[in-house]
């Protein structure tokens, strides 16, 4: 009975698949409607009523109005990889749909992506992009997706911790430690003077391993390689791989400059330091809209350099891109390039300054920190970007000093930039959670023989399946 049921959902699935192979390469399905508007959909639309939505649905209302052969159909689906994959596989994508720059490769090569070099050569990109950062999105020369947010991450500060420990300028200027070593030292004198936990580090939800990362680069770890035959191999059984997870189980049983709770995400972080129970976090320059919903006020914050590791000085780099799902016709590709246009272009058109005026406005109106200028997905030739940075000049609600040293660290970056790895990066997170979860409970526990497992963990379940 058993078997035959088996026999019956394979028929079925079998079935089910080869409909939508047919679906796929049958007659295209028209992408107009009936008033011959070409018609695209657009993923990650806010569900919920409130200023989010209202800011999308005033985005929808002047972009149709400013390109009247376009219908915009919203479509709340985001994406998340355990949904992605079988929506592609189905054609069930939507026209336009975001994703992590660590999902890019994977995304590209599986070919769910449309290639955009001619729709964004005839819309005059070619040179325009920061090359740093489109050389992640393209493969043989062709662009699969279209950057529309870039990041560096940073040391974020509590304002009021650092003051009372004796660890900012007249001026509002944080001083800024060197290293990871001077880092610790601003911590305990944190902890020393306020009682609070001298920084944050994340444990779970892949957040640990993320952050993690840039600190072992920093220290000469190299994650994985390339062999000649097109192979993946885990490189990270290495001393200086032991030596950062020491240096991290050091903050716990060494400094003591941690929080009580060792089982911490990504989002319990950034609670944590915005209820105040944490002197600094390493992160991004998009962290002030992730503390407004805990009550921290623009200027109760502020961000600055990442310090240096003892190999190197390096910071990860990585970002957002929008993609187009690869069955869209040409005239669906240059609607959805018009449409990321409307608030990401280097183009300083009066509907891309109308949607930034806007969305600046409900940051300050929702009491968000603005004065962070974050890497750009351009190149400094962009009026855009140099519009835009205006306009946080122009609406900075806090001392501009307390986000100096960040801004001017991503103008001007003395670090290396480094993208996230470029396969199962998400993978190699999860495993280094347990790494990091395991020294900060454990204070026995063996760096070596966990950063040993972990590089075979990483090979068995990973790479070795690619």
């Amino acid at each position: 009975m058993k078997k035959r049921l088996l026999k019956v959902v394979a028929l079925l699935a079998a079935i089910s698949l080869s409909a939508g192979l047919f679906a796929g390469c049958g007659e295209e399905t028209s992408d107009k409607n009936e008033q011959g508007q070409t018609v695209i959909s657009i993923g990650g639309w806010p569900a919920k009523e409130g200023n989010t939505l209202d800011v999308y649905t005033d985005r929808k209302n002047l972009f149709e109005a400013n390109n009247p052969d376009v219908q915009i159909v919203p479509d709340t689906w985001a994406f998340d990889i355990k949904t992605f994959y079988p929506k592609a596989a189905g054609n069930q994508l939507p026209t336009v749909y975001t994703a992590h720059f660590t999902e890019a490769s994977s995304i590209i090569e599986s070919g769910y992506s449309a290639d955009l070099s001619d729709g964004l050569k005839k819309r005059g990109y070619d040179g325009m992009f920061n090359p740093q950062i489109l050389k992640l999105l393209t493969k043989d020369g062709k662009v699969c997706g279209f950057p529309t947010a870039a990041y560096i991450l940073g040391l974020t500060y509590n304002v009021e911790l650092f003051e009372a420990a004796g660890l900012m300028e007249a001026d509002g200027t944080p001083k800024q430690p060197k290293d990871w070593y001077e880092m610790v030292e601003f911590a305990v004198k944190i902890k020393e003077a306020t009682g609070k936990p001298g920084m944050v580090f994340p444990t779970a939800a892949n957040s640990g391993g993320w952050i993690f990362n840039p600190v072992a680069w920093s220290f000469g770890v190299d994650f994985m390689e390339q062999d000649a035959d097109g192979n993946w191999k885990a490189t990270f059984n290495t001393p200086e791989a032991v030596e950062a997870l020491q240096f991290i189980k050091d903050l716990k049983w060494k400094y003591d400059i941690l929080p009580n709770n060792t089982l911490i995400s990504g989002e319990e972080m950034y609670k944590t330091f915005a209820t105040g129970n944490a002197g600094m976090l390493i992160t991004a320059g998009d962290m002030p809209g992730r503390m407004v919903k805990y009550g921290m006020k623009p200027d109760q914050m502020g961000i600055m350099a990442l310090p240096a590791g003892p190999k190197r000085h390096v910071t990860l780099m990585g970002g957002m891109l929008t993609a187009i799902e690869p069955n869209a016709t040409e005239d669906q590709i240059d609607a959805s390039l018009r449409w990321i246009e409307s608030t990401n272009s280097f183009k300083l058109t009066e509907e891309f300054k109308t949607n930034l005026e806007k969305s600046i406005a409900t940051q300050v109106a929702n009491n968000q920190l603005v004065g962070i200028k974050s890497m750009s997905a351009w190149s400094d030739e962009s009026e855009a970007l140099n519009f835009q940075n205006e306009l946080i000049e122009k609406n900075a609600n806090s001392n501009p000093n307390h986000v100096r040293l960040y801004n001017e660290f991503v103008a001007n970056c003395p670090a290396e930039l480094q993208a996230e790895e470029p396969v199962c990066a998400q993978g190699l997170y999860g495993i280094l959670d347990g790494c990091i979860q395991e020294v900060l409970t454990n204070k026995d526990a063996d760096c070596k023989k966990l950063i040993e497992k972990a590089a075979s963990d990483l090979q068995m379940n990973y790479l070795d399946n690619i």
